[in-house]
């Protein structure tokens, strides 16, 4: 079908749909209906829950741990209960993880039954020349909708008729005031949010009435077409996972390689078969650090509380650690860089400019005049007095807040007065209006006529500079009344474009005095009072949030549908400007290919007046380029790009049901520097994640390096199963969680952000080899003292070793809260869970060789003084794994 309708002569879209005023009959209705199916979104592709469940299984990790289970009770079957706890917890740390990945990925699937709430019900057309309501989704293309205030549109519409008809088109363009609608042919390159000739699905009517032949229903509409792509938008994993399954896929290839060196050195030394297998699996099956997922979810559900504290709603946990990898954010302006709230910036009153202090809609801030305060009378308190009567927005207060009714622009012109002390209920109750020439898309002006207190009458009128203007006759100047040549009209214009090009959007002032109000020609002969440039201020905690980006090497785009100027204005004052910034247009985006975007998307500071397309587009391009992605947005077209993007990042306040449910994160607060407090604590997760893995590796692989040694020397096993199994799951889990939640190092943001191609275990590797070769070293030296010199039985030997292990890790762990600082570099209880935690194990390990119980389970011997002496004496070596020495990290520079 034709894609241009807006281009088209009315008569034109009645013949090529063939329909009429009359709008169809109920049988070409019938027959449109079956030709183009029902008016509604359809579902492109669905996945069950069922496979959503299972794909939690299919993770590679998640496999080695159900391995790992299945052995562990094959091996309790065959030699007792002792590791059927083991195979429970492990079971269980599965099931968890799956169970929590369900509900994340179920909830994530929901986005489109949020875009079918938003579509109406009901529709009134015309049938047979008669008006019906019809459900909408019996509409077709060629049906004459009726539309009235309040209404939802239900489906894409070329008007016919329209007056005084304003929509709101924020769920759909991201237009943040009502659109006022024409039935004029625009140009065939009219980009979306200014087709004013069009009404579309999913969008209401706020006022007025009108028209409209359908021209397309269901995914063929523009609401159809962002519900297509939210949902075949195929799903990428997230960092973290990622890793993960490398990680664990090397796991898997050592485990391997283990079990058979184990098994062949077994067999060699003569043991039976299945026993040796079985030894060697149990070895294996030891190495996999299976506390790993359920410590990284316990740590990744505390990030996602503690953002929630701070404004940062979580939807998917995996996103914590994702936002911390985030090299670029793509930001919209209004509301989140901006504080959303037009403010007064600049008025012109022919001999003098002056500046106006304050933002938002708080009525504090000065008048300026050379940085001077100046009076408020004359041609400024005319100017304030014409601004707040002439217009129908309210300011009202709430507690410490203030809040606005209306048109922003207008209430920025009534704050100003405000901040003068001109409120406009006093004004009115002085000058109450008696008529109102009411504000159009054609007339680009507003006229309100007030009776004053001396008896007469004065006209005030608002409205697009050279529309105001060319209604002038006369200027004020000072107090006086003087002449506007046409020179004088020009030097008006020139100073309009002056501020509209440094980013103010410009309204110029005029009034007229009166003896008849009722006179015709009202707008005519006015005096011209002056010009006031206003702007939506960059919230004070954005430009804070921003130095902190640039700090940690974290670059920021600006995307907005406001025009480029403006943006640019925004830019500047944020600090986001710099020599060599380059800001583009939908209009620019449409003239350049992926190839042609992918190689200056990195140099772009401002995206203006963009499309859905579009932002999909500059996501894909910054994707290409290598980077991990975080996209702000708040209406429905903002959805397909949330989704595509490393983080979609959803409005709280101003966000629609759709974009929330299609984001990772959701910010309560509409604001920018939550997204770089989320940054800040993503990274933090990251480090913590990093940081117990460092410790469960550095801590899992002696017991085998231990056995392997024995099994070479034809000794006796140093320790037994059970052992290796408590210190796996008992002396390094608690201690772990607790490192999860270590406070951030003090340079988190001053750092680049780290390769996004850079495995989990990077820089580790050295670290780690020590590790365990020194706590190899102290289990076999104690083992081979106690069992050789000190000619103690084979239990009282494998205790010293046991307790050597666990108290190896309990003093290795302080050296692994950082990257780049040893433990005699940290103030121990700056993380009061990790001392409380390692007190407890310290505790709950020495008392095991003492308790009848645990001394059976565990085949332990109580130890002497000598024995303890020789016990801390290895275990001291921990203190020798630095990480200043032994971590090789290396930071990320694009």
């Amino acid at each position: 079908m034709e894609k241009h309708w807006h281009s088209l002569e009315i008569k034109e879209v009645y013949a090529k749909l063939g329909s009429s005023p009359r709008g169809l009959s109920s049988e070409e209705a019938e027959e449109r209906l079956s030709k183009y199916g029902f008016n509604e979104l359809r579902e492109v592709r669905r996945i069950s829950a069922l496979q959503i469940f299972i794909n939690q299984f299919k993770s590679l990790f998640v496999l080695i741990l159900i391995f790992a289970a299945v052995v562990s009770a094959l091996i309790s079957i065959s030699h007792g209960s002792e590791e059927f706890a083991d195979a429970i917890v492990i079971a269980a740390i599965v099931v968890i993880n799956a169970v929590v990945g369900f509900i994340q990925e179920y909830r994530s699937e929901k986005a489109l039954e949020a875009m079918k709430r938003l579509t109406a019900p009901k529709a009134r057309v015309l049938r047979d020349g008669e008006v019906q309501n019809i459900p909408a989704r019996l509409v077709v293309p060629g049906d004459i909708v009726l539309l009235e205030e309040g209404d939802r549109i239900p489906a894409d519409c070329r008007l016919i008729e329209a007056s005084e008809l304003r929509t709101d088109e924020a769920v759909l363009t991201g237009e943040s005031t009502p659109v006022e609608k024409t039935t004029m042919v625009l140009d065939p390159e009219t980009p979306l949010h200014d087709r004013r000739n069009m009404v579309f699905m999913g969008t209401h009517v706020v006022s007025g009435r009108g028209r409209g032949i359908v021209v397309a229903t269901g995914m063929n509409t523009e609401f159809g077409k962002i519900a297509e792509q939210v949902q075949t938008i195929e799903f990428e994993e997230p960092p973290l996972k990622v890793k993960l399954d490398k990680f664990a896929r090397r796991m898997a290839y050592l485990i391997a390689a283990l079990c058979i060196a184990i098994f062949g050195l077994e067999v060699f030394r003569g043991d039976p078969l299945i026993e040796s297998f079985m030894i060697a699996v149990a070895l294996a099956v030891s190495a996999v650090p299976e506390g790993l997922p359920a410590i990284t979810t316990i740590t990744l559900a505390l990030g996602a509380k503690e953002m929630a504290g701070r404004n940062a709603i979580v939807r998917r946990l995996a996103s914590v650690e994702t936002l911390g990898s985030t090299t670029f954010i793509c930001s919209d302006k209004t509301g989140t860089l901006t504080r959303g709230e037009m403010t007064v910036r600049r008025i012109y009153l022919g001999s003098k400019t002056i500046e106006v202090t304050g933002v938002g809609y708080e009525p504090k801030g000065e008048f300026l005049v050379e940085g001077k305060p100046c009076k408020i009378d004359g041609s400024l308190r005319l100017a304030l007095t014409a601004g707040a009567l002439c217009c129908n927005a309210e300011l009202r207060r709430d507690g410490d807040k203030w809040h606005i009714y209306g048109d922003p622009t207008e209430a920025a012109l009534l704050v100003a007065a405000a901040k003068a002390g001109l409120w406009r209920r006093k004004l009115e109750s002085e000058m109450p209006r008696i008529r109102e020439i009411p504000f159009s898309s054609e007339r680009k002006r507003m006229t309100t006529v007030h009776k004053n207190p001396d008896g007469g009458f004065i006209a005030f009128m608002k409205g697009a500079p050279e529309i105001v203007v060319s209604l002038c006759s006369r200027r004020l100047v000072d107090g006086e009344l003087k002449p506007l040549s046409d020179e004088e009209r020009r030097r008006i214009l020139n100073v309009n474009d002056e501020m509209a090009s440094s980013g103010l959007r410009v309204l110029a002032l005029a009034y007229r005095e009166l003896e008849d109000p009722s006179l015709k020609e009202v707008e005519s002969d006015m005096v011209f009072i002056g010009l006031v440039g206003m702007i939506d201020p960059p919230r004070r905690e954005a430009i804070e949030a921003y130095r902190m980006c640039e700090k940690a090497g974290i670059r920021v785009a600006m995307i907005t549908g406001d025009h480029k100027l403006t943006a640019i204005a925004v830019a500047k004052e944020i600090g986001m400007w710099k020599p060599g910034s380059m800001a583009l247009t939908g209009s620019d985006l449409d003239k350049m290919s992926e190839e042609e975007l992918e190689e200056i998307v990195e140099k772009v500071t401002v995206y203006a007046r963009v499309s859905p397309i579009h932002k999909t587009k500059i996501v894909q391009a910054l994707k290409n380029r290598g980077h991990i992605v975080a996209m702000t947005g708040d209406g429905v077209n903002d959805a397909p790009a949330l989704k595509m993007a490393d983080i979609g990042i959803a409005m709280g306040i101003t966000g629609t049901d759709v974009t929330k449910e299609a984001a990772d994160m959701v910010l309560a607060d509409d604001n920018f520097a939550t997204i770089v407090e989320a940054v800040k604590m993503g990274r933090v997760i990251y480090d913590n994640i990093r940081k117990f893995i460092r410790f469960l590796l550095a801590c899992n692989f002696d017991e085998i390096f231990v056995i392997t040694a024995a099994a070479l020397a034809n000794l006796p096993v140093p320790l037994t199963p059970a052992m290796i199994l408590w210190i796996n799951l008992l002396t390094d889990g608690p201690p772990a969680v607790a490192l999860g939640m270590d406070p951030p190092d003090g340079d988190v943001m001053a750092r680049r952000p780290r390769d996004p191609k850079a495995g989990i275990f990077h820089g580790m590797l050295l670290f780690v080899t020590v590790s365990f070769i020194l706590q190899a070293i102290g289990t076999l030296g104690s083992f081979l003292i106690s069992y050789f010199i000190y000619r103690d039985l084979l239990n009282e030997a494998r205790t010293l070793a046991f307790m050597q292990a666990t108290f190896f890790e309990l003093i290795v762990i302080w050296n692994c809260r950082s990257e780049h600082r040893c433990f005699l570099r940290f103030k121990p209880w700056t993380n009061k869970y990790l001392v409380l935690s390692v007190l407890v194990s310290v505790v709950i390990n020495a008392v095991l060789p003492y308790i009848p119980l645990t001394r059976t389970l565990f085949h332990l011997e109580p130890l002497t003084l000598q024995d303890w002496g020789l016990v801390l004496g290895f275990a001291s070596l921990g203190f020798l794994v630095l990480p200043e020495v032994f971590m090789r990290v290396e930071e990320f520079n694009r």
